[in-house]
């Protein structure tokens, strides 16, 4: 689920880069386009062109023309490679219903990944946006529940899965889905049903999310793009997905709804060894309520159960498995003395060793996956082309992803790499939540500091300043974590609403 993340403003990923002073955007790319030898990774993927403009040009003009048109002209003036090249042109490439722009996406999503030399903790991270759209004429377009706004809208949603590791986030896949309510079909059939274009529509129909994420972690996979632990929030905290990770001999780190999903508690009674099936809100009033613990150097309360939970189907022979749940107190809300009744969240992973400190620290690299989906609606062109052809939707995720790959490309060329290397530097050998809490107790030393040598004409205000400062970046914690009031509130009234899981 893609939340609100405009409450607390986060720096654009893009912006640095596409507004850097002395910075050609055009030059950058049309050198990349050249280092990763995008000509060749065009043809592997099957793109080609009988006539016209040769389909390199055109690929690289949908790929830029979002930024060209707003930031630069020496494209135009220099190369005019848009010459003879009008929006028909591109739109009749967005529009053809048998290029695989899901392999492009791939070869290209590799070379990301290895331009960043990922080290450490790498985690696959999946999530859905859904972007509210209108139009009797737009095929695909179905009612979803909009998380961020709490409310079903008719639009279009798109299941993203991308990696995330110390070093950056790279999407790596992803697919539309389309829901069975108020649904609007094909004004006009493909051209061949048997295209790659023909065949996603009718997976975007049949298949439910879960089986979706299945399909792109298993051709991450493939592909050799490895992962250590896949991470999601509570709309995907299902069996689906945890009986994906013992397939796929991945760690979960899961959030968890406050369903009905039972699991199984063993305990000693008077001596006797008594197994008993609760759901979450039992064994929140059994072993939870009133037994918080402190987190070492945290505002946060935990409290860890080790429990089983059967993952086998209906009918199927029962397959128990050790689970780790993780219950976690979120922070009061602006207008509140206390933490309410509802204001909890619960982790779940399969590795019993884990630690809930260490458990939030790699669920914080979920966010990640957040402030994709907003570069790529304010930055990316997220399903911003002007065509009604469903070929088209499919090519515009792909092109919003492989647009965000190339920035992360052309940043490590620009020399922004230093700052992933010294972020890693301060995370080496701390046991804090996050990066990010290891750089703010940098920054604020640096801060007071400075504030310090103006007590003399701040006064007490300095130390308003600062409290004023740890309340801005203890609030954008909560968000990461996803333990803000709103957040939690909003689990608490969709208990019971299970279908937006499977579909």
């Amino acid at each position: 689920m893609n939340r609100a993340t405009n409450r607390i403003e986060l720096p654009a990923l893009t912006a640095d880069l596409l507004n850097a002073s002395g910075v050609l955007i055009d030059n950058v790319f049309a050198s990349l386009w050249r280092d990763i030898g995008m000509n060749t990774i065009l043809s592997r993927a099957g793109f080609s062109k009988r006539s016209g403009a040769p389909i390199g040009e055109v690929i690289f003009n949908l790929m830029l023309w979002l930024w060209l048109k707003k930031e630069s002209i020496g494209m135009f003036a220099r190369d005019c490679l848009l010459v003879g090249m009008g929006k028909d042109v591109l739109y009749d490439t967005m529009n053809r219903e048998d290029l695989d722009w899901r392999g492009y996406h791939r070869q290209i999503a590799d070379k990301t990944v290895r331009t960043l030399k990922a080290s450490g903790k790498k985690a696959y991270v999946v999530d859905d946006s859904v972007l509210q759209r209108f139009g009797k004429k737009m095929p695909g377009i179905s009612s979803h529940f909009d998380h961020a706004s709490g409310r079903h809208v008719m639009g279009q949603q798109v299941l993203t899965l991308g990696l995330s590791c110390e070093e950056g986030f790279v999407p790596l896949d992803s697919e539309l889905f389309i829901s069975q309510t108020k649904a609007i079909e094909l004004h006009a059939a493909f051209e061949d049903g048997r295209s790659i274009v023909a065949r996603r529509y009718r997976t975007a129909q049949q298949s439910t999310k879960p089986e979706m994420v299945k399909s792109m972690v298993k051709r991450a996979l493939q592909a050799g793009i490895m992962a250590d632990y896949l991470l999601a929030d509570a709309w995907f905290g299902t069996k689906a997905m945890i009986r994906l990770t013992q397939e796929t001999a991945l760690v979960p780190v899961l959030r968890m709804k406050k369903n009905k999903m039972k699991y199984r508690m063993t305990e000693v009674v008077h001596g006797e060894t008594v197994s008993r099936e609760l759901d979450i809100q039992a064994l929140y009033q059994h072993s939870v309520r009133k037994n918080w613990e402190s987190m070492r150097g945290q505002k946060y309360q935990a409290k860890t159960l080790d429990v089983e939970l059967n993952l086998a189907e209906p009918k199927e022979p029962a397959q128990w498995v050790k689970v780790r749940l993780v219950f976690v107190r979120g922070n009061t809300g602006e207008t509140q003395a206390t933490v309410g009744k509802h204001d909890w969240a619960v982790f779940l992973t399969t590795d019993i060793a884990m630690s809930p400190a260490e458990m939030l620290e790699l669920y914080s690299m979920r966010w990640a996956i957040e402030v994709y989906f907003k570069e790529a609606k304010q930055h990316l062109g997220f399903l911003k082309e002007q065509s009604n052809h469903y070929a088209a939707y499919i090519a515009s995720i792909h092109l919003t992803a492989i647009r965000f790959c190339l920035l992360v490309m052309a940043k490590q060329t620009q020399g922004y790499g230093n700052i992933a290397q010294a972020r890693q530097a301060l995370c080496g050998n701390s046991t804090d939540i996050s990066f990010a809490g290891k750089l703010w107790h940098v920054f604020r030393a640096v801060m007071t500091g400075a504030l310090d040598s103006l007590k003399a004409v701040l006064g007490d205000a300095v130390v308003m300043v600062m409290d004023a400062i740890d309340a801005h970046i203890q609030c954008w914690f909560s968000q990461v974590l996803q333990l803000d009031t709103k957040t939690l509130r909003l689990e608490a009234l969709e208990i019971n609403d299970e279908s937006m899981l499977c579909r």
